[in-house]
């Protein structure tokens, strides 16, 4: 069956959850400096990838993301893994779509799975008439997502990717365990930093790219470790923490620290993808009530 992506109507509910979702894939590739990542200055430590090609990806999936929508509110009465079933064609199409517009280079998969899941969980509470609020959206996705770790990343299975080896070898379940909890390390790490900047007057830039520092230092990125194992995990990590621990971090001091920490992860060939990615849930979620 082939899946049509739906045209674009933003005077709905289903629609703006879509614009987010839009919004935040383009608020994360135009944020810069991100160290190893893609960017306004530079391809980081990619060298498929640049700002042109996340930009054509963006522009393909975006007319998807009502359809996960859609697909949660269907199915709203049904326990939350049916709705993952259910969405599941709707996520390989997106990618097609995405392969695509880039001509088979991954830019935006991780991006797809999350922000897809919580357009899905958006649908569901909207078609039970539950409030839209961040501990929903986030709850909804974990009972969505309530089993599968154990489904995709058992090690009674033969790895055949990079997360299910990483999984099965280490034990960090990636962007599925994240999916699993909740999304934890951004509701715990993330948004808690985000909001709090915000408040305090720091522009959305520099609250931004803090709060990718806060994700970078607390997430078991598996991005990172498939590039260079978990020393290079654990290098990150420190790194994130040390900057997050200068006084007066903002503006201009805040700019150094990233340009330079960009060029040790792009000497050492190193992406924090996986943290990308939360920072784009954790700027959906900022829209939302947190109750």
């Amino acid at each position: 069956m082939t899946i049509l992506a739906p045209r674009s109507n933003p005077g709905t509910s289903q629609y703006h959850i879509a614009e987010l979702a839009a919004e935040a894939m383009y608020r994360e590739i135009t944020l810069t400096p991100k160290p190893g990542l893609v960017d306004r200055a530079n391809n980081g430590a990619h060298k498929d990838m640049n700002i042109t090609l996340f930009m054509a990806s963006i522009a393909a999936i975006t007319p998807w993301f009502s359809l996960f929508f859609a697909k949660g509110q269907q199915t709203a009465a049904l326990a939350g893994p049916q709705t993952l079933q259910a969405i599941r064609p709707v996520g390989l199409a997106c990618e097609q779509a995405m392969f695509t517009a880039t001509r088979g280079v991954n830019t935006h998969k991780g991006g797809i799975f999350s922000l897809g899941l919580l357009c899905a969980a958006a649908g569901r509470l909207t078609g039970r008439g539950d409030a839209l609020t961040q501990r929903n959206l986030c709850l909804e996705t974990s009972q969505m997502c309530s089993n599968l770790v154990e489904e995709e990343l058992q090690a009674s299975r033969i790895p055949k990717t990079k997360g299910e080896r990483i999984y099965q070898t280490l034990g960090f379940s990636g962007a599925r365990g994240e999916a699993a909890s909740g999304f934890m390390t951004v509701r715990r790490y993330g948004l808690p930093l985000l909001e709090k900047s915000l408040r305090a007057g720091v522009s959305e830039q520099d609250a931004l790219l803090m709060t990718l520092l806060a994700l970078m230092a607390t997430n078991p990125d598996t991005n990172i470790i498939s590039r260079g194992g978990v020393n290079s995990l654990r290098y990150v990590q420190r790194y994130a923490r040390r900057i997050l621990t200068m006084k007066n971090l903002s503006g201009e001091k805040l700019h150094q620290a990233l340009v330079n920490m960009d060029n040790a992860f792009i000497a050492r060939n190193l992406s924090p993808g996986g943290s990308a990615d939360l920072l784009a849930v954790g700027w959906l979620l900022s829209h939302f009530q947190s109750e």
